[in-house]
């Protein structure tokens, strides 16, 4: 639930940052103000900031040109510092269940509870059982405190800090619902992280945050054919301009074979899940994110996983405001804005369900 004006949603993303503002009406939903600013190669990595002026100067720039002036933003966090766990445990009041989640944690959790943020969310209660089902988060403590001063020295004021998961999971409730009793997954594949969230029955059942994504595809263009990283990255895409938008044979070749790489450590996790969940078959998988684009990544997952591939576009469902907003530009990033639209969903003031 939610009450106030919606934030201005923020995504740092390892490639690039995006940030859409929304504005919701009584039966619809608008983008009202778009930002996009690339950033350099190893900027971020894994989600940690190496580079933190070059990150608040991106920003500062993007709300500038954007003409954002809504300072209240929501950033998420992703990466191998994010740990996301379903547990099992007894029936307890909401009080008591407060009070007993950090000890509940530290059983599940990697890392010294002192130093990650730990938020929850009961899924499911089984009185027969006298147990309820839990979905436990934790994020390190210094992770989300280098975005959030980010953010603060770019003039902003973070009130929400999300996962990236439940944040494209929220972008597609929104604008699909989700099926109450089939099991779907969502796909968002980056630049460096793909993000898989299973969802049966209409709950989360299962993330993963798998460290690959477009840029291995970029690098082994780079390496096989000895190219600059720009050259390799606008082969990847389908072309440079300047030479007629002609790919070399090659570089068809080393897209499928990435493809088919990152294709496979998806299909690891999905046979995991289906090896320990108890859920029902994946009926469907709903792709995004920047590298969804690349047709050889849809067929490589759909001929592994033996399901359905479908591309999803994060703005379905969204109206854009053509006199504010530079609609060739969100149509071209479209694929890419999953997290930033989901964020700009949420509102200044939110209450645990």
């Amino acid at each position: 639930m939610g009450e106030g004006k919606n934030l201005v949603g923020v995504d740092i993303g390892t490639s690039s940052i995006k940030v859409c503002q929304l504005k919701e009406a009584r039966k619809s939903v608008g983008l009202v103000r778009f930002g996009y600013a690339p950033l350099a190669p190893q900027i971020i990595a894994d989600g940690q900031v190496m580079d933190r002026g070059a990150v608040t100067e991106a920003l500062l720039r993007t709300f500038a040109e954007a003409k954002i002036k809504q300072k209240e933003v929501a950033v998420s966090v992703s990466g191998q510092t994010v740990i996301i766990r379903k547990i099992a445990v007894p029936m307890m009041t909401a009080a008591e269940l407060a009070e007993q989640i950090q000890w509940e944690a530290e059983q599940h959790i990697p890392f010294d509870i002192k130093d990650v943020q730990i938020d929850y969310q009961v899924l499911r209660r089984r009185p027969e059982a006298s147990q309820m089902d839990l979905l436990l988060v934790a994020a390190k403590r210094d992770q989300i405190q280098d975005y959030t001063q980010i953010l603060r020295d770019a003039k902003l004021k973070p009130l929400v800090c999300d996962i990236d998961a439940f944040t494209i999971q929220n972008l597609f409730e929104h604008s699909r619902g989700l099926p109450p009793n089939q099991t779907v997954a969502i796909l968002n594949v980056g630049a460096s992280l793909s993000s898989l969230n299973i969802v049966a029955n209409g709950i989360s059942a299962f993330t993963r945050e798998i460290a690959n994504g477009g840029n291995a595809i970029t690098e082994e263009i780079q390496k096989q054919l000895g190219v600059p990283y720009e050259q390799a990255e606008a082969y990847k895409c389908g072309g440079d301009p300047a030479q007629g938008g002609m790919v070399p044979n090659q570089v068809v070749q080393v897209v499928e074979a990435v493809c088919d790489s990152i294709a496979a450590e998806i299909q690891r996790s999905l046979d995991f899940f289906m090896a320990t969940s108890g859920e029902g078959e994946i009926v469907r998988i709903f792709l995004t994110g920047g590298t969804a684009n690349l047709a050889p990544l849809a067929r490589a997952i759909e001929r592994r996983a033996r399901a359905p591939v479908e591309t999803w576009a994060p703005t379905e469902g969204i109206g854009i405001e053509p006199r504010e907003v530079n609609a060739p530009l969100v149509q071209q990033r479209a694929s890419q804005l999953a997290v930033a639209l989901g964020l700009a969903l949420r509102h200044e003031k939110e209450q645990r369900s």
